[in-house]
């Protein structure tokens, strides 16, 4: 899966490094489902949103 350079820059400036792979992963899961190709920051900022303890 592509991701946007802004994208992947938040991906690693948000999530630590022990878990960014499990982050990434569920991201493009969620970009999967939702019939994308690439990770846009906006649809990552949204799927972050989504992932966060309420």
């Amino acid at each position: 899966m592509e991701w946007q350079p802004d994208a992947q820059a938040a991906l690693k400036k948000d999530v630590p490094f022990f878990v960014r792979p499990a982050v990434r992963k569920r991201v493009e899961s969620m970009a999967q489902e939702a019939g994308l190709s690439r990770i846009e920051l906006s649809f990552y900022v949204e799927a972050k949103a989504s992932m966060a303890p309420k």
